[in-house]
């Protein structure tokens, strides 16, 4: 696949193939000659970028510490996370900042795939708007009863469930999104591309060099002069970025954060997010990556770790596999494509494959990392167990006999 990805990308018109105007993400654009291109071998996944050491007087989005002890190795691990701390059942609330980017593929003589267009979607999702977590119509186990009572954003929802405290004056809240100005970036050829898939849904996507993207999201938050004590989040439509040196191919989305001394000597600390909206389609094999599952997954992953420094005994899991042994408290990295349906979304009628719902992804919670069992940090599993809390957002809906208990070594 990594060879395969990277002859694509040196070889766009040998492969090229005339896609209709009508098959264009979101249904707009021009018609186009577009690379086609398989996504099935490709492994979804996420990353982290930088990180950062705080000081007691950081200039940075609310955050609490705490630590654990492992029973299984005897060592303590501290650990930070965003909001207040859950003893305290108060409500924080981080002002968010949307920053769609519109893609332009100097392959494809300028084909664009344009973030703008996903804002109403993300704005309306579940990330910013109350729901009702207390049943859902499907998930990757099924329909069923998933968080009785718990109404609110999906991420106050998640860390509400992973600390039993539905229900109480806890909330780690995202403030209403203050959408910027649509940011431009032009991918040279040796960059990226768009392609279409070949599964017949017709669904148009964009890689692009994950270091080069990297270096222009850096550009974005820095000439917007963006707020440390805010969240950016910066939008694509379904542009992905792959691996230039490896050829691994799809990172969906990554969270990251960065120190500087500006501002009167004091230390200020930029945490941030991107997320591709995928369309549903893009992915082969896994249902759940549409729409709001990237994005889902980073917010999730800021809000337990938004530093980049909780570090945790290394665990490895056969749903993600691709992450190998790994030491880092990543929420969103062990279920990788596990998720469940919320209603809603009538953002994407345009696409045959939508079926009308989000899609977000299931959560892994502190005690799984922490090996602790019983657990008896989290929100009770839905039906009575021996560990007595559950170790995901989803508990019993997640299929995977993996998480039914806490994370194993490697």
């Amino acid at each position: 696949m990594n060879r395969r990805l990277l002859l694509a990308l040196a070889g766009f018109i040998g492969v090229a193939a005339t896609i209709a105007t009508t098959a264009v993400a979101g249904g707009g654009g021009s018609a186009s000659t577009i690379p086609v291109r398989s996504t099935t071998g490709d492994t979804m996944s996420f990353t982290a970028e930088g990180g950062a050491t705080l000081l007691a007087d950081a200039t940075t989005v609310d955050h609490w510490s705490g630590s654990f002890t492992d029973p299984t190795n005897h060592v303590t691990y501290p650990f930070t996370m965003a909001g207040h701390a859950p003893s305290a059942n108060s409500s924080s609330t981080t002002p968010t900042d949307l920053y769609p980017v519109r893609v332009e593929f100097a392959a494809q003589a300028g084909l664009a795939l344009d973030g703008t267009n996903r804002v109403a979607a993300v704005t309306a999702s579940p990330i910013f708007r109350n729901t009702d977590y207390s049943y859902v119509s499907g998930s990757s186990g099924g329909p069923g009863v998933l968080s009785p009572g718990n109404v609110g954003q999906l991420e106050d929802v998640t860390m509400r469930s992973q600390f039993n405290k539905v229900g109480t004056g806890y909330h780690v809240l995202l403030g209403e999104p203050t959408v910027q100005a649509t940011q431009t970036i032009q991918v040279p050829a040796s960059k990226g591309s768009a392609f279409v898939t070949t599964t017949g849904t017709g669904v148009v996507y964009g890689l692009v060099d994950f270091g080069w993207f990297s270096s222009k999201l850096q550009e974005i938050l820095g000439k917007t002069h963006a707020d440390p004590t805010h969240l950016p989040i910066v939008l694509t439509d379904n542009v992905m970025l792959f691996d230039a040196k490896t050829g691994r191919c799809c990172t969906i989305g990554y969270h990251g954060a960065s120190s500087s001394a500006n501002g009167n000597g004091k230390q200020q600390v930029q945490t941030y997010v991107f997320a591709a909206y995928s369309t549903k389609g893009v992915s082969s094999t896994l249902p759940y990556i549409a729409d709001i599952h990237g994005l889902s997954h980073e917010v999730a992953e800021w809000g337990d770790d938004p530093f980049l420094n909780n570090i945790v005994n290394p665990w490895l899991t056969p749903t993600a596999l691709q992450y190998g042994c790994t030491n880092l408290l990543e929420t969103g990295d062990p279920v990788v494509g596990i998720g469940f349906n919320l209603p809603g979304n009538t953002f994407d009628a345009w696409n045959p494959n939508a079926d009308g719902t989000w899609h977000p992804e299931d959560e892994v919670f502190l005690p799984w990392f922490a090996r602790t069992a019983p657990n008896t940090t989290s929100e009770l599993t839905q039906s009575p167990s021996a560990n007595i809390g559950r170790y995901t957002l989803l508990g019993d809906l997640n299929p995977y006999a993996a998480f039914r208990q806490p994370a194993t070594g490697c």
